[in-house]
């Protein structure tokens, strides 16, 4: 029993190792980038609190796909992402206080919003940690579980990933009013295309399984169609998150949710190859 426990021990204190080197690789862009050093000051504190607390059922759910660390009940899946958040804050605090960009003057508020917000997709990195510096598991060590719901996740995932480091940029905005109405339309076709040819057409490692009588039509509905429409659902969660559609016109915002949908639509696609 002893010796269990120690080996465990040992094996926890590796996926937490790897857990901080995951949490910076994937939050070094976004804790280089200005836009994300402001919005610390700039977002409400209730918003703050409904990403963190809409984004923990998202890392317990992450963590039964592929945590820092072999999980066996819900109970340590929960405890990984709780985790997993105190890495992505620690981590985060560490590099933006290195950069200078949070010093002692800064109103305790500012400094909190602003490490708080960089946790998140830190955390993300952090659970991601696994299947990127540790060994891969073909399937999770409690089977597979539901199929479908299990590809839509891991599809959300990558969207949410992908449109996390774009969406607090005012390129969004800027890209959304360069583009003429029929561009919206256009750029709309081209991310449900490209999402369905990079996942289901083109045979990428970790692209969905189906029979060889599944028909296109029945691919194309069930998880490119489902699989845009919860892209653009969580572009506009993220763009709302960061007060980016606060006093913009419906078309415009509409147009600035289908202009991060086309990142998220390939973060979406791409999911496969990360998880």
């Amino acid at each position: 029993m002893a010796g269990s426990a120690s080996s465990r021990s040992v094996q926890f204190g590796i996926g937490l190792a790897r857990a901080f080197g995951g949490a910076v690789i994937f939050g070094l862009p976004l804790l280089m980038t200005m836009e994300m050093w402001s919005l610390g000051a700039v977002v409400p504190a209730w918003k703050l609190a409904v990403l963190l607390v809409a984004f923990l059922p998202v890392l317990v759910l992450l963590s039964w796909h592929a945590g820092f660390e072999p999980t066996f009940s819900w109970r340590d899946d929960v405890v990984d992402a709780l985790v997993a958040y105190a890495v992505g804050w620690v981590s985060s605090a560490v590099v933006l206080c290195l950069f200078g960009v949070v010093t002692r003057q800064d109103a305790p508020g500012v400094v909190l919003g602003a490490i708080t917000l960089q946790a998140v997709p830190a955390s993300i990195g952090a659970l991601l940690s696994q299947t990127q510096l540790g060994e891969r598991q073909a399937e999770p060590a409690r089977g597979p579980g539901p199929r479908y719901a299990s590809e839509v996740f891991i599809m959300g995932v990558g969207a949410l990933f992908l449109a996390f480091n774009v969406a607090p940029t005012e390129e969004m905005q800027r890209i959304a009013e360069l583009l003429p109405r029929w561009g919206a339309v256009v750029l709309l076709l081209v991310s449900v295309a490209l999402m369905h040819a990079f996942v289901y057409s083109v045979a990428f490692r970790g692209a969905a399984e189906h029979r060889e009588d599944t028909s296109f039509h029945s691919l194309f509905l069930r998880y490119t169609l489902v699989g845009y429409a919860l892209v653009l659902l969580l572009s506009a969660w993220m763009l709302w998150s960061f007060g980016r559609l606060d006093g913009v016109p419906a078309g415009a915002a509409l147009r600035m949710v289908v202009v991060l949908g086309f990142p998220a639509a390939v973060g979406a696609a791409a999911a496969r190859l990360i998880l």
